[in-house]
């Protein structure tokens, strides 16, 4: 009779057992525990619909323009005014490509001289920016946080109070009535310096030098590690830069009427008084165009790589 092996062997099933369905049930239990949410559906509700009106005033001088834009010069007048157009019409577009036609200096040499100056400006100040920020951001060396403090100040004056300095500069370096009187000055616009030293410095150092253990240069830590995870940064210096420089006008750098922007012709077209309003309506419309599409693409990449390149010390 060996009734006692029996009963260790089930008291060993037994413990197995239990031990297993320990295992499982903390296995299976959620790592995180679930928050039941503070607020309400009707508070849901609420923000949303307080969002939404926000959204609307915020859009609503882009719906104006456009709606002005496109009524003829007698709905301009009316009072009391209405936002939209009764009999819309895009004859004040096409009077606007008419009037610049009649000009002795093209529609597309305008239009080039800005391209021109947007795309080289912008492009000059993000490598500037950038490879300041870099220094700035991680690298110890005597004077760097003053300078930085210069930077800072220097976000607190207009272009109003640059601008005769600015001139005397050009002009010593005779450049005047040249696109490099507009171009140059916008690689050192302070905002784009600061907004990229903030990004830098939230990356990790242990990355930069885990790379250069590796074996990577200055250039590679910079250009294949830095650069990319600070994307929405430069995207963002992308959109104020580009706005910058579209709108600039120039009209006390640059005296030959060929080298104008088209941001200046527009605004003479603006003053041709009560007849070229609907024109000057068409001209908001025109020069908000190439803003607004860099806005909207820039955008969705910012909120993109921000979701995606999440990095922690």
């Amino acid at each position: 009779m060996n009734p006692a092996p029996k009963e260790k062997t089930s008291v060993k099933k037994t413990k197995k057992s239990k031990k297993k369905e320990a295992e499982e049930e903390v296995y299976h239990k959620p790592l995180i525990k679930r928050r039941k949410p503070n607020r309400s559906i009707a508070g849901d509700i609420f923000l949303y619909f307080f969002l939404v009106i926000v959204a609307i005033i915020m859009f609503f001088p882009i719906i104006y323009a456009v709606e002005s834009a496109l009524k003829p010069l007698d709905e301009l007048f009316k009072f009391p005014p209405r936002i939209f157009a009764q009999n819309p019409t895009l004859d004040n577009f096409s009077d606007l490509f008419v009037t610049l036609g009649k000009s002795w200096v093209s529609f597309s040499r305008y239009l080039f001289n800005t391209v021109f100056i947007t795309g080289v400006g912008t492009a000059g100040h993000l490598i500037v920016a950038s490879m300041a920020a870099f220094v700035l951001a991680k690298y110890d060396f005597p004077g760097g946080k003053t300078f930085f403090k210069l930077v800072t100040v220097a976000m607190m004056f207009t272009g109003y109070v640059t601008g005769i300095p600015n001139y005397i500069i050009m002009s010593k370096l005779h450049m005047i009535d040249t696109y490099w009187a507009i171009i140059i000055p916008a690689f050192a616009f302070p905002m784009g310096l600061f907004l990229m030293k903030q990004f830098m410095e939230g990356l990790p150092t242990s990355l930069i030098e885990a790379a250069k253990i590796d074996g990577a240069t200055e250039w590679t830590v910079f250009s294949k590690i830095v650069m990319p995870n600070v994307k929405p940064a430069w995207l963002t210096l992308i959109i104020f830069s580009v706005q910058a420089l579209w709108n600039n006008k120039a009209s006390t750098v640059i005296y030959s009427e060929e080298m104008k922007t088209l941001p200046f012709a527009m605004q003479q077209i603006q003053a041709g008084g009560i007849a070229r309003t609907g024109e000057a309506a068409a001209v908001l419309v025109v020069l908000m165009i190439v803003p607004i599409a860099i806005f909207i693409f820039s955008e969705s990449q910012i909120l993109e790589t921000m979701a995606s390149s999440g990095l922690k010390d």
